[in-house]
């Protein structure tokens, strides 16, 4: 006898970006909070920005809908994980471990990890009340589907019924929602239940007569239409798309630059620093020199160390960097930019692109080579300087080692972490997270100048995720979605 079958539904998007993540991390919140157990699930993601699992390595954005409904982060829940190394290949994470390297032109080789994808699924189902699925991209890519498995390819695998989400702040979303329904088949088109309508600005009751036509070209009911969430840039962001600078602070006392570079990772380190309301940071796009008057220089984390300090020369940034440090500015270098700040990044293996070495900035004392072994772990540490303590993350290639390694401006469980100059202006650390501990982040901050503001990160992330999930319940039909996925395909 087969084993009970577990409610799921999926949220499948017209797009990219059309805010499936955080409809899925509204929901599981929404349901969490009801008593249900409810997991998230991801097929297969392409994004740099990962987490750390007990287990392995998975997207930031499953991370954080674990979060939301209220349970610890698992491989399980995206067990295809692809992080891009360049424009025609990734490298593939399958169930939180490496396993090779995914080119554009084997694209369809995706298909070959159906079977882990639904043997993760299933085992996230065991013990739950309800997954909630997020597709990727669009289900809509005809010339994808033969081997797809993070859309209709999945659902069908899985007999997982859909709702198709629309962005209509982007434009065009009736011809999207119609479209996709003209050009899927009729197998696919039945996998799909029902569309809404997402990032909605204005008076709902002036879409009615789209809603009506596209009921009326699809046959599809509708959802819900959810209106425009302002909050939704107060949580960590999926996709390096989704970078920028905000507005300025014109106020602000502590001016903050990052270079942005094309292998940036796990770039929401970097959200604790933006949300404080004395800090100015700006995202500096290639093209432009960095500001003379920043307080602190910010190399963050790089899929692609040797490319990234090839693209950081060209630019001239190595320049600004280093008059920076001569004026008495701080730089400071997470993982991958920890590395560039030394003299010198071996890759001998190409691990992450051609085999090579080049010198670093040489503003650290600590020479770093990359090798198999990979470091994905959680972990506890402090802060040197302070004694101030938080949880952090690490998920990085290749070790650090030098004289700049004895003024290590961290400690963690397995001993002193990272690297500092001898005058303290330039720090590297492997640490990915550390700013979210509020009195971490207090700690680095006052050495740079800068008094506390009473910032609870943490906690702001939780009123949010509170506030979307009643946000959603206000304009989703939520019994409908909840019904679809105990009916089942």
């Amino acid at each position: 006898m087969s084993p009970p079958r577990t409610p799921a539904i999926m949220i499948l998007g017209t797009g990219s970006n059309v805010g499936k993540s955080l409809l899925v991390a509204g929901l599981c919140r929404l349901f969490a909070d009801r008593g249900l157990a409810v997991r998230p699930f991801k097929p297969q993601n392409m994004s740099n920005n990962a987490a750390a699992t007990p287990s392995g390595e998975i997207g930031r954005a499953q991370a954080l809908q674990a979060r939301a409904a209220r349970i610890a982060p698992h491989t399980d829940m995206n067990p295809v994980l692809l992080k891009p190394e360049s424009a025609t290949g990734s490298q593939i994470i399958l169930q939180g471990r490496v396993a090779g390297r995914l080119s554009s032109g084997d694209y369809q080789r995706r298909g070959e990890f159906l079977p882990q994808v639904l043997e993760s699924f299933a085992r996230l189902g065991e013990g739950a009340d309800l997954v909630i699925v997020e597709g990727a991209g669009s289900p809509a890519e005809t010339n994808l589907r033969a081997r797809d498995i993070a859309n209709l390819g999945f659902a069908r695998a899985a007999s997982v019924p859909a709702v198709l989400v629309g962005d209509i702040d982007r434009g065009g979303v009736i011809a999207s929602l119609v479209g996709s329904h003209a050009v899927l088949d009729a197998e696919d088109r039945a996998m799909i239940r029902g569309f809404a309508i997402n990032r909605f600005r204005g008076d709902v009751a002036l879409f009615a007569p789209g809603i009506e036509t596209i009921r009326g070209l699809t046959g599809w009911p509708c959802f819900g239409v959810v209106p425009w969430f302002a909050e939704a840039a107060q949580l960590p962001a999926e996709d390096g798309l989704d970078l920028r600078s905000g507005a300025r602070k014109p106020g602000a006392s502590l001016k903050i630059a990052v270079p942005m570079l094309p292998g940036i990772a796990n770039f929401d380190d970097l959200d604790p620093l933006r949300a404080e309301p004395a800090i100015d940071l700006m995202l500096v796009p290639r093209g432009q020199a960095l500001p003379g008057d920043a307080d602190l220089v910010i190399l963050p984390g790089s899929k692609t160390t040797l490319r990234d300090l090839a693209v950081l020369r060209g630019e001239g940034w190595d320049i600004d960097i280093a008059a920076h440090h001569r004026r008495g500015g701080h730089v400071l270098g997470l993982c991958g930019g920890y590395q560039m700040l030394g003299r010198l990044v071996r890759d001998p293996l190409g691990l992450e692109g051609p085999a090579g070495e080049a010198p670093g900035l040489g503003l650290l004392d600590v020479d770093t080579v990359l090798d198999r072994d990979k470091t994905v772990r959680q972990t506890a540490f402090s802060h040197a300087a302070s004694g101030c303590a938080g949880l952090a993350y690490e998920i990085h290639l290749g070790r650090s080692e030098g004289a700049d390694r004895a003024h290590a401006p961290f400690r963690t469980d397995s001993g002193p972490e990272g690297a500092a100059s001898r005058d303290g202006r330039v720090l590297g650390t492997y640490l990915h997270g550390l700013f979210a501990s509020d009195s971490v982040r207090a700690a680095y901050l006052s050495g740079l100048g800068l008094a506390g503001s009473g910032l609870a990160y943490e906690a702001g992330i939780e009123a949010v995720l509170d506030r979307l999930a009643g946000h959603l319940e206000r304009h989703l039909d939520t019994e409908a979605l909840l019904s679809l996925a105990r009916q089942g395909a």
